[in-house]
């Protein structure tokens, strides 16, 4: 079993999304950077998660399709 996200983590990722919905993609890496440049995370540990979460959601937006 998986650990569970925190919330504020999904809420932010999925925020992002929604304002750059063209910037991200489903690579892990090209979405950290773009974070770097987009976003102001404290962080490189939240970042990383920030950025994990939305190539997962890119995956499961991609799955509905």
């Amino acid at each position: 079993m998986g650990n569970i996200r925190p919330t504020f983590i999904k809420r932010s990722a999925i925020e992002i999304l929604k304002r750059y919905p063209d910037q991200f993609t489903d690579d892990f890496d090209e979405n950290k950077v773009m974070l770097d440049r987009i976003a102001e995370i404290q962080s490189k540990s939240l970042r990383n998660k920030v950025a994990g979460y939305i190539t997962r959601y890119r995956h499961i937006l991609a799955r509905k399709i």
